[in-house]
C-alpha cells in the first residue's frame, strides 16, 4: 500500500488470497511439554519442514462452535461427467467473497452431499493430502455439490531457534513460537 501526497492511497498485492501467521507463546509448562516441543522443532529442522497445524479459529467449514454438514461449502456444479471436485471454503459474499483452498482435510469428518442429498461415506473418497474428493458417480448436470469438513492449516516454524525461559526446576516457558502457512 502506497500512500500518496494527495491523501490517495494505492492498493495492489503480490498474493492473492492472505498468508496467515500465528504467534504462539506458552504459560509455564512441565519440563517434559518443553522437551516434547524442542524435539519436534528440532524434527522439522527449524524453517525447513511444514506441518498441519489446526487453526483454533479457523478449522471448519462453519463456525467453530457447530458440526460440519455437508450443505456447508459448496465445491461445484455436476456436469454428467466430471468427479473430482477440490475442497473449498469461501469467505464473505458476492463480488468479494474468496474462495480458500483446503488442501489439509482432516481424516474422517468430510461429508459430501449432491443436489442436498446426503451421500454415503463409501460414495465418494477423500484425498487428505490435497483436498480433492472423487465421487463414485458423476453428479448429473446441474446438481450442486457441497461438503461440509474440518481441516488443518499446512505451515512451517518462521523462526532458526526456540527461545526457552526456565521458570523453576520442573518448568519451563517457549517466550515466541512463530508459524507462517505454507502456500500449496
Amino acid at each position: 500500500m502506497v500512500s500518496l501526497a494527495s491523501g490517495h492511497e494505492r492498493r495492489t498485492s503480490p498474493w492473492s488470497q492472505s498468508r496467515r501467521r500465528y504467534l504462539i507463546a506458552t504459560a509455564p509448562r512441565p519440563l517434559d511439554e518443553i522437551a516434547e516441543l524442542v524435539a519436534f522443532f528440532e524434527a522439522r529442522r527449524g524453517r525447513l519442514h511444514g506441518f498441519r497445524f489446526r487453526d483454533p479459529a479457523d478449522f471448519k467449514s462453519c463456525a467453530p462452535s457447530v458440526q460440519p454438514a455437508a450443505g456447508d461449502q459448496a465445491i461445484g456444479t455436476g456436469d454428467g461427467v466430471r468427479k473430482a471436485f477440490q475442497l473449498r471454503k469461501t469467505y464473505g459474499a458476492g463480488g468479494e467473497a474468496v474462495a480458500r483452498t483446503i488442501a489439509k482435510p482432516v481424516a474422517g469428518t468430510v461429508t459430501v452431499a449432491v443436489a442436498g442429498v446426503v451421500l454415503a461415506p463409501g460414495a465418494f473418497a477423500v484425498d487428505v493430502t490435497t483436498g480433492l474428493i472423487t465421487l463414485n458417480t458423476a453428479p448429473p448436470a446441474g446438481a450442486a455439490v457441497t461438503a461440509g469438513f474440518a481441516f488443518d492449516t499446512p505451515v512451517r516454524f518462521d523462526l532458526d531457534r526456540l527461545d526457552v525461559t526456565l521458570e523453576g526446576f520442573a518448568a519451563a516457558r517457549v517466550t515466541a513460537c512463530s508459524l507462517v502457512e505454507v502456500l500449496v
